[in-house]
């Protein structure tokens, strides 16, 4: 439970229609195997203590008594077990009968939720044996003990904030209006359903839909746990599927066909947070809801959720693709309403042989196509100096020849020596000096360069640079529009390689993958050998790590410590722990350090759920002390 994490299950038990002894016996085992494996949330399936498909059976007060007589011994089952439980039953209620949801914990009944919404159509005929449920709670009596009954509940942890469960039943969720969404307004966090949904073609799909569709409206933890083999198959077929989502991902379902039960661990500070971030989700205390508390015991726990290392980059490669076309065309229709508003007769952009200058000039290039101009409006200047290897500036004249754009030389090595003798710099000291003097005086030259041509300079720098604050101030910190500002290294790399797939051009293509093979460099420093000498990545860290700590740090708020305990995770077996740490330690240092840079960024589209800029998406002074989640960070050292 530390950090928000819980893990929770959906659990089919095997049933027999109308055979409640045999049923408590599955669910009590299948509660033991849950609570086992470190569950301390458990739903399971509507009606599991009788069978969903009893039909006329449920008018027999045997069956109903024995209902009764199973979910006591369910519950005192419970005793001992560190989890809250849902069944499902039937219940007779002042001369009707309901569908309920059964909350059970710690050997005590807390509550018990009925059915809203009775299906009267196509297959389901329950307004044959069930009412529909009231929100309003009143109070029932179970066992000679009060027990609130109504939809209106919400089940809350006592050990940990903001975790507060409500239940729904099957059909609720297919209804215009869930009891969910008032769950949810009233504070709930995870939302519990009980189903039974019958199996035909192309209905799972739809119920996945419905499933994180409503966990994505809703901000919340979704179990739904439906009946599986056992039922009746005198009409119908249930398939036992069973899905939790968070927040509109699908974290687990299990296979169909076959009774088990599926895990994960949801976050519920993550929601908590994103419920924070969202000005439009509202919530508050509802007094019409019954507030039941429960106990759990606070434990560490092994995680056992997916955390992707590259969070920013879709895994699959179809996804992928599509990701990738779209966020070019945002960032091309960006570019082209700022040259459609300014007038401007080219556009300028320093073209370097490396990653972000290539996507910045295949952009450029998409820009002019949209705008139906022709592609020698770009003018990419080269500017070799001292740092500049064969390799990167054959590769730039390569990529500008083949797609159009006019090439300028401007080499600025003497440039660079004047500078240097004007302000009495020694050149063979290779300090800050001298690679930031190379980099304002190749700003300094497009920018005079776009005068000449009635243009402006189009910037290269992306987001994953702009939080390590990997950028010379008013060097190539600086341009008329951004267009990679919010484009993620490890993003940028599958644009340019998503580029060579699909352009056609083999030359061009084997040009844009041999930019993907050449390490990250600004190129300040001489060569050694021939070959490149300073390395990005040795100087700050890997680039999949910090845009990881990155994501995780701006889009849900996760305290330092947290995302060192899933980076762990993320990246086993690719980083040890010391060197996750170390780097974790270097990029808030420098995100705090560098924010200066960020406060006067350019213009630039946003592309993703993540952004850096000023006017957006980060807020952030720019002397703010970083001493907190550092601190953070040290406790960890010290344990």
């Amino acid at each position: 439970m530390r950090d928000g994490f819980i893990r929770v299950a959906a659990v089919t038990p095997d049933v027999r229609v109308a055979d409640c002894i045999f049923n408590t016996e599955q669910i009590c085992m299948r509660m033991d195997e849950a609570c086992g494996h470190g569950a301390k949330i458990l739903v399971f399936p509507e009606m599991c203590i009788t069978g969903y498909t009893c039909e006329d059976l449920f008018r027999q007060d045997l069956l109903l008594k024995e209902a009764r007589k199973s979910l006591r011994e369910i519950i005192f089952h419970s005793r001992g077990k560190d989890a809250l439980i849902f069944v499902g039953l039937p219940w007779e209620q002042e001369g009707k009968l309901y569908n309920v949801a059964a909350a059970v914990s710690g050997g005590s009944l807390l509550g018990l939720v009925p059915k809203k919404c009775i299906p009267m159509y196509s297959e389901f005929y329950e307004g044959r044996y069930f009412s529909p449920g009231n929100e309003e709670v009143i109070w029932t009596e179970f066992d000679g003990k009060p027990v609130p009954f109504g939809s209106s509940q919400l089940f809350a942890c006592r050990e940990m904030e903001g975790l507060k469960v409500a239940a729904e039943i099957c059909e609720d969720i297919w209804s215009p209006k869930p009891p969910s969404i008032s769950h949810a307004m009233a504070g709930a966090t995870v939302i519990v359903n009980l189903s039974a949904s019958n199996e035909n073609t192309g209905k799972s799909i739809y119920r996945e839909s419905l499933v994180t569709g409503q966990s994505a409206r809703l901000v919340c933890g979704y179990i739904y746990t439906s009946a599986g083999e056992g039922e009746s198959s005198t009409d119908l077929v249930f398939s036992a599927h069973n899905m939790i989502a968070e927040n509109g991902t699908l974290l687990a379902q299990s296979a169909r066909f076959k009774n088990e039960t599926v895990y994960s661990d949801l976050d519920i500070f993550r929601l908590l947070s994103e419920r924070r971030r969202m000005s439009t989700f509202t919530s508050a205390e509802n007094a019409d809801y019954q507030k039941n508390a429960f106990h759990l015991e606070t434990e560490e726990m092994k995680l056992e959720r997916f955390f992707d290392p590259a969070p920013f980059v879709p895994g699959v490669k179809e996804d992928r693709d599509r990701r990738c076309e779209e966020i070019l065309s945002i960032q091309a229709l960006g570019l082209k309403k700022r040259m459609q508003h300014t007038g401007c007769r080219s556009i300028v952009v320093g073209i370097s042989g490396g990653l972000d200058s290539t996507l910045a000039l295949l952009v450029m290039a998409k820009a002019c196509d949209m705008l139906s101009l022709p592609r020698n409006t770009i003018t990419a200047v080269t500017m070799p100096c001292f740092g500049t290897t064969d390799r990167t500036y054959t590769n730039a004249c390569t990529l500008t020849r083949k797609l159009g754009a006019n090439l300028l030389e401007v080499d600025i090595k003497e440039a660079v020596k004047l500078h240097f003798r004007d302000i009495g710099h020694d050149p063979d000291v290779h300090d800050v000096t001298y690679e930031n003097s190379q980099a304002r005086e190749r700003t300094q030259v497009l920018m005079d360069v776009a005068n000449q041509l009635g243009g402006m300079v189009v910037g290269t720098g992306d987001m994953s640079e702009l939080a390590l604050g990997w950028a010379t101030y008013n060097g190539d910190h600086m341009s008329m529009y951004g267009v990679n500002a919010s484009v993620p290294k490890t993003l940028v790399r599958h644009l340019v390689s998503y580029y060579a797939d699909t352009c056609g051009d083999g030359e061009l293509s084997r040009t844009l993958e041999d930019v993907l093979d050449t390490p990250v460099s600004p190129e300040l420093l001489p060569p050694k050998d021939g070959e490149i000498a300073q390395k990005t990545e040795d100087l700050v860290g890997p680039y999949e790590l910090h845009d990881f700590f990155l994501y995780y740090a701006l889009r849900f708020g996760y305290s330092p410590s947290k995302i060192y305990r899933i980076a762990k995770i993320a990246f086993d077996g690719a980083y040890s722990k010391e060197t996750i740490l170390k780097w974790l330690k270097k990029f808030y240092y420098r995100f705090f350090s560098q924010q200066f840079k960020r406060s006067c960024l350019p213009d630039g589209p946003k592309v993703g759920s993540v952004a850096v800029s000023p006017r957006g998406d980060l807020r952030m002074p720019s002397d703010a002390c970083v001493r907190l989640w550092i601190g953070d960070l040290d406790r960890i050292t010290a344990d």
